[in-house]
């Protein structure tokens, strides 16, 4: 009887290696497929009566395709989300009858085309407690996802960076990906934007891999970097442009530096497969511009630090 106890560690602890080893072996082998993203921005832009008509409808109809699939899968709405200034009937009308169909599972940011009606009042209307104060944070299995709003200034962002600080000191998850619309880094017409600049910092030195934003209308891949524009293999954040939700695609301008991929010749939305340890990413396509000559969308993946 005395030994039970020491054959049943043993056997617990032969149980759990195997277990670590299948798991492992699963995740090689593209068994263990991680949780379903689905992410853009710069969605509802509906120039016509029905939506139906509006790039926003072929984004949708991408996603939806791909929640079907899992349970699971979340969507992130980077910013943007109805044009032109974020009206309550913009919502109903052009969002509502899109993206709107899988609202309850999206969780979004707001960007400067909902702050065009002040206050972003429809915006938060529509999201109801969703939208938290503009600012927010969820688990996405073992990833820590971070919502920010990037139109704040003075004492608002001053308390949104607060926040920050201590919702990263709250959970000191291996993996942490963060979104908002305004990016730090970008190659397309609107380029780099500084306001964030603060927020990334606090980022990276919580040791954080992805940010995503919106606001050109381009899809675009950074190498990970810090929050001054050096390059940062080790540590750094690799940032995704992510602004193709169904407004017209725009043209680049000057390339910024570590800048990998530029795509301005699709609408579709970025799919991240979360997995414990790492992440993959792919473009999925909904239109194009050109029928030839494009590359095909980008797709890769990446270890968390």
């Amino acid at each position: 009887m005395p030994r039970l106890p020491m054959r049943t560690a043993a056997a617990l602890a032969a149980l759990i290696a195997l277990m670590a080893l299948f798991a492992a072996s699963a995740h090689a082998a593209g068994t263990d497929k991680g949780i379903p993203v689905y992410a853009a921005g710069d969605i509802a832009r509906c120039a016509y009566h029905d939506a139906a008509y509006s790039g926003a409808a072929a984004t949708a109809d991408t996603v939806a395709a791909g929640l079907a699939q899992d349970p699971r899968a979340v969507v992130l709405a980077v910013g943007d989300l109805t044009y032109p200034v974020g009206t309550a009937q913009e919502f109903t009308d052009c969002y509502g009858p899109t993206w709107g169909r899988f609202k309850d599972r999206t969780w979004p940011a707001p960007g400067n085309h909902e702050y065009y009606t002040p206050g972003a009042t429809p915006y938060f209307a529509y999201w109801g407690a969703r939208a938290g104060r503009g600012y927010y944070s969820f688990e996405v299995g073992t990833w820590h996802v971070i919502s920010l709003d990037s139109d704040l200034a003075g004492a608002a962002h001053a308390a949104q960076l607060d926040w920050l600080r201590a919702d990263l000191a709250a959970h000191p998850a291996r993996c942490t990906l963060a979104y908002w619309h305004h990016p730090l880094y970008s190659s397309g017409g609107h380029g780099s934007v500084p306001t964030m600049h603060d927020a990334w910092k606090l980022l990276y030195d919580a040791g954080a891999e992805l940010v995503l934003s919106g606001h050109d209308h381009d899809y675009e891949r950074f190498a990970p970097q810090d929050a001054d524009g050096r390059l940062d293999p080790a540590r750094g954040i690799r940032q995704f442009v992510v602004g193709t939700g169904g407004a017209f695609p725009t043209p680049f301008l000057l390339t910024v530096p570590h800048s990998e991929v530029r795509d301005a010749n699709r609408t579709g939305v970025l799919r991240l497969q979360l997995y414990p340890g790492g992440y993959g990413w792919e473009f999925i396509e909904s239109t194009r511009l050109y029928p030839f000559g494009v590359a095909p969308p980008d797709r890769g993946s990446a270890a968390c630090h």
